[in-house]
């Protein structure tokens, strides 16, 4: 029996664009999916070049105005893979329209973008989801189950980064395609909404949620060129940020992210510590979990090295034969996967558009810490 199609409507060609169509192309092809996923239309202002990405990846039509995307019958999920300033829009449209979701992280530039969403979707009751992708990191949802069963005990510290160097030039112009992450009315923020909001998403996933915050940030270089206008424009965003905060749980947290740590490129690592264990996570060898159990016997006591690619760690059963690893965009592949099925069985797979508020709370309250220089409570 032919399985049910599932027509794909998608808004962006860009790096995100690419790494959704790959997850989209290549989930049926390694999980038993209760649908034929169908790349329909991909939409974007350029018509020259959402025809080449058209023709690449198997669309079998383009649009320029993501309404019209929107507004047609033969498309069932609209995934909005486009720069942060149209989150909101495209997401609350589409679920009006009655369309499955799926949206790009960060959910909204700010909570309040991100409530109306989740507003949006939970009135018209459509599935959504938000591609927080490295909850599905087979190592990182070992550690989860990890901490699950009780293995770390009471948890008291939980430490993450995200290092990046790619706009330390002073020359570097913002805004425009390819640096609108430079141009706050596009982004909404920095280095805070962009890359903290992965380690806090992960961090929350993990520990639960997070109650307070005290931050700072900075913007090392104040004004750029706008490649939009080509004027010299003060820099809105946070280049760096760092914080301190407490989760629920009482534990203690320590978060920095910047785009100013030379020969870093995305060097995004977890730490926890627990009453009986500890582990440690590092993007770069990201099958690898470091982890340390203070009950094993005293002699062979130490951090062992997890390698986690056997085929009864999560996901692996689904790609090779143990010790052959995956990486970055099975991620997506993973997570896609995980949400067709949830349509399918009516559930709801994390992290849904509530998910990503939550995380849009904390983001919010770090740059208002920043500002007060006050330690801020989480809304929500």
């Amino acid at each position: 029996m032919a399985k049910k199609q599932l027509n794909i409507g998608i808004v962006g060609y860009g790096f995100m664009g690419r790494t959704h169509s790959n997850a989209f192309l290549q989930a049926g092809r390694f999980f038993d999916l209760p649908c034929q996923p169908v790349l329909k239309a991909v939409c974007a202002r350029n018509v020259e070049r959402a025809k080449s990405f058209s023709d690449n990846w198997g669309y079998e039509s383009i649009e320029t105005d993501w309404r019209k995307l929107v507004d047609r019958k033969d498309i069932d999920l609209i995934d909005i893979a486009s720069p942060n300033d149209t989150h909101a829009e495209i997401a609350i449209a589409a679920a009006q329209a009655g369309k499955i979701v799926m949206c790009e992280k960060p959910l909204g530039r700010n909570s309040s973008e991100a409530l109306a969403m989740v507003d949006a979707v939970e009135t018209a009751k459509v599935a959504n989801m938000v591609w927080y992708n490295y909850r599905r990191v087979p190592a990182v949802v070992l550690l989860k189950k990890l901490i699950d069963e009780g293995r770390f005990g009471r948890i008291f510290h939980y430490r993450a980064k995200f290092l990046q160097d790619w706009t330390i030039s002073q020359d570097l112009p913002q805004g425009g395609e390819g640096l609108w992450r430079l141009d706050v009315s596009v982004a909404g923020s920095g280095v805070t909404g962009d890359l903290l909001a992965h380690n806090i998403d992960t961090a929350m996933w993990l520990n639960g949620p997070i109650r307070e915050v005290t931050a700072m940030t900075e913007t090392f270089i104040k004004e750029r060129k706008h490649n939009l206008t080509g004027e010299v424009a003060p820099v809105g965003i946070d280049d760096a940020s760092a914080f301190l905060c407490r989760f629920e749980n009482g534990s203690l947290a320590t978060f920095e992210a910047t785009r100013y740590a030379r020969g870093h490129k995305a060097l995004y690592t977890l730490e926890i510590n627990g009453e009986h264990a500890s582990a440690f996570w590092d993007l770069h060898d990201l099958h690898r979990i470091q982890y340390f159990d203070h009950r094993d016997e005293g002699q062979v006591r130490g951090w062992r090295d997890i390698h986690v690619t056997d085929g009864d760690h999560p996901y692996m059963d689904h790609w090779w034969v143990p010790g052959l690893q995956i990486g970055y965009e099975h991620t997506f592949i993973h997570q896609f996967a995980d949400f067709a099925v949830a349509i399918d069985t009516g559930k709801e797979a994390a992290p849904t558009f509530r998910d990503g508020l939550a995380t849009d709370y904390v983001t919010d309250a770090v740059l208002k810490s920043a500002r007060t220089r006050q330690w801020e409570n989480v809304s929500g």
